[in-house]
């Protein structure tokens, strides 16, 4: 059977029984007109974007179109975002310049983030700083509470001292693109990595956490915008609020970077980086009605402001930084889906949040004091499409209730976890064990109506009257 006869039995069963998608935090459609400039990209603009001649152009004409929608979409310089696959990339790529650029400033890099002719006359790091001076001279640094932290030891003396790893700080609540990268990283002895506390007051990390792990040696923070599963929006600008402000005076990193993985946020939230004030933002299109490529933010990249380095090698594309030939048409369609953002966010933020607050209110009225709402704390953002809630009662774990549901599409966190364990996430901001496996997370996305809400309310009260039974 074809892809095509498989879509369409898959199309025709979902119409008969009425199937309501609330996923889209894992993924979103391609919106009409973003598939329409894919597949003209694809017929008319086929030419290799290096290629000199006019067919080439013309393809190299419609990235560059699609580079400036991006950059408008977010705030931003055309001359500072960057091409990749997808935002695991992007995400990958932001954490390992900031690695490669830490040991180029003690010259066991070169220009490229490769070894350098000093690093490779060491077998490592630990040979090179045994070099230097045996006996490391501690200096006594603050870790927030007044304590001591061994992580201030350095080797040798003046031009030469070298501190032993790059230090990253991150939170529990990133998606595995950043943490478990930063997780190979740690145990390759590549990184030092700090897990930010998460308040369970609001849901989020707080900018005393991050500056309480903050050691001399730390290079990059990077913590996502809005949440997957909860929905919270983190405060990301007060952060490089408080970053920018610190004494610098213990630092021996020439700069402390600030990446965002602003994939939930984009087409939902305004994204501003001159507002928010990162270094780097990580863009994923098909979280935005967009195709499945991603984007770079860095600030300053034209200048040199703000290091980026390779993963790839080999053609000079995006650069010099992305190699290979450019995908045309998922480039224009992420450019074409940037542009829609651009000219609708506020009708799309507006209706998304009115059928959020309808479901919300539906439920309540159903449920009543059975309903738990994992991602509302006092005062705390979250976004406009995004409900996470568990129905109270032994028997109503979230993948059960999903089971039992005939209309609805939808998750109990995301897409990676396992579904008959709580959510390491929900745990982290403070939901207890037995209500976090209860969760259902519900996100709702541009064609959804208030009356697929009542569908979708009606079939979770038929669930747990089954399942109440039981």
């Amino acid at each position: 059977m074809s892809l095509k006869n498989i879509g369409e039995k898959i199309y025709h069963i979902n119409k008969m029984e009425t199937k309501i998608y609330l996923d889209y935090n894992a993924t979103t459609p391609l919106d009409k007109n973003v598939r329409e400039t894919i597949n003209d990209a694809l017929e008319h603009c086929w030419g290799n974007p290096s290629s000199s001649h006019n067919t080439g152009k013309s393809a190299k004409r419609v990235i560059d179109e699609a580079r400036r929608n991006v950059a408008t979409m977010i705030g931003g310089s055309s001359s500072d975002v960057i091409f990749t696959s997808g935002g695991t990339e992007a995400n990958n790529m932001i954490i390992l310049s900031a690695v490669h650029h830490f040991r180029k400033l003690y010259g066991l890099t070169n220009s490229n983030g490769l070894p350098s002719e000093k690093a490779k006359t060491h077998n490592s790091l630990a040979s090179d700083l045994s070099r230097l001076d045996k006996s490391p001279k501690k200096r006594k640094l603050s870790d927030g509470d007044g304590d001591e932290i061994q992580h201030g030891v350095f080797y040798g003396d003046g031009d030469h001292k070298i501190r032993r790893l790059p230090h990253i700080i991150s939170s529990y609540l990133e998606h595995p693109a950043v943490n478990v990268f930063l997780e190979h990283l740690k145990s390759t002895g590549q990184a030092d990595v700090t897990y930010a506390e998460i308040s369970q007051t609001t849901g989020r990390v707080e900018v005393e956490g991050i500056t309480k792990a903050i050691r001399p040696n730390t290079i990059l923070v990077t913590v996502m915008l809005a949440n997957n599963e909860t929905g919270i929006i983190q405060p990301v600008r007060e952060i490089c609020e408080a970053i920018r402000n610190l004494d610098r005076s213990e630092l021996e990193t020439e700069q402390i970077y600030v990446h965002t993985d602003a994939a939930q946020a984009i087409g939902k939230i305004s994204v501003d980086v001159q507002s928010l004030g990162v270094d780097y933002l990580t863009i994923v299109g098909h979280k935005f009605y967009g195709p499945r490529i991603g984007a770079v933010y860095t600030r300053g990249l034209a200048k040199s402001e703000t290091p980026l380095f390779p993963v790839f090698y080999g053609g000079g594309q995006e650069k010099g930084l992305r190699a290979g030939t450019e995908n045309t048409g998922m480039i224009a369609g992420l450019g074409k889906a940037s542009e829609i953002v651009n000219a609708n966010l506020t009708e799309f933020q507006t209706h998304m949040k009115m059928c959020r607050d309808y479901l919300e209110s539906r439920l309540t009225e159903h449920f009543k004091e059975r309903v738990h709402f994992n991602g509302k704390f006092p005062g705390i953002e979250s976004l406009p499409n995004t409900c996470n809630v568990s129905i109270l009662g032994k028997n109503l774990q979230g993948h059960r209730v999903l089971e039992k549901c005939k209309t609805i599409e939808a998750s109990v966190g995301a897409a990676c976890h396992a579904q008959n364990k709580p959510s390491a996430i929900l745990l982290a901001v403070g939901i207890p064990e037995d209500i976090a496996r209860n969760a259902l997370r519900l996100s709702l996305g541009r064609e959804t109506t208030l009356a697929d809400v009542d569908l979708v309310v009606e079939d979770l009260v038929q669930a747990v009257q089954e399942l109440d039974a039981e």
